[in-house]
């Protein structure tokens, strides 16, 4: 791993210890998105940018015979990861592995198998290349596989003095709204590739990719 994962460590060396408590206060629509995934039985469900594993113990509760995988470039999150895992009694069931999302693959973590569902949440957009991650995760599923993506969106429904102040406070742990990613969502080459929601404000969105949708992106 080098300079982005290095910079994800220096972001999250401390900020894992105290992560689930404060992002539930402005990472909206995680639980949405868990609920709305509809994960048939027996299912494969990677998270790319897993963190402390928060959202795979969620998945793992919620889809009892879900086999569930998480990727992250910070050695770490996944430090955090493990042990919420060990302490929730999901070991056997939940497989982390560090690794750039633009490398993901199934062979990543030693399965030849393709993945079922690959969520995104809220990590795109701190992902430097976002375009090849969703393309990766693309050709990691299987023929009738799904992207689920939540993360913030263009913000322009909060007023010129919240979202400059949001983007500010963003900026600190080096998140950048993907404003071109929503906009190919909402009017681009992707529009028809699925069902976009967007939350308050436009503030976050939600997308879910059709099944046996590839993720062309230019």
């Amino acid at each position: 791993m080098t300079e982005h994962a290095a910079l994800m460590d220096d972001v999250y060396r401390y900020q894992r210890y105290i992560y689930d408590f404060t992002r539930k206060y402005y990472l909206f629509g995680r639980d949405q998105l868990i609920r709305e995934l509809a994960a048939k039985p027996g299912a494969r469900i990677v998270e790319v940018g897993c963190g402390t594993a928060r959202n795979l113990i969620a998945m793992a509760r919620r889809y009892p015979s879900a086999r569930l995988f998480g990727l992250d470039a910070s050695a770490e999150m996944l430090r955090t990861a493990e042990a919420a895992i060990g302490r929730a009694g999901l070991k056997d069931r939940i497989k982390l592995v560090q690794a750039y999302a633009e490398d993901l693959t199934p062979e990543a973590f030693g399965e030849t198998e393709p993945f079922d569902e690959a969520v995104f949440s809220y990590s795109l957009s701190m992902i430097p290349d976002w375009k090849q991650a969703l393309r990766s995760a693309s050709g990691a599923l299987r023929e009738s596989g799904r992207i689920h993506v939540v993360d913030f969106g263009d913000l322009k429904g909060l007023g010129p003095v919240a979202e400059g102040a949001l983007r500010r406070w963003l900026a600190l742990f080096h998140v950048a709204p993907r404003e071109e990613l929503l906009a190919t969502l909402e009017n681009g080459p992707m529009r028809e590739a699925g069902t976009l929601k967007l939350l308050g404000g436009r503030y976050a969105f939600i997308w879910v990719s059709r099944q046996g949708q590839k993720i062309l992106t230019a």
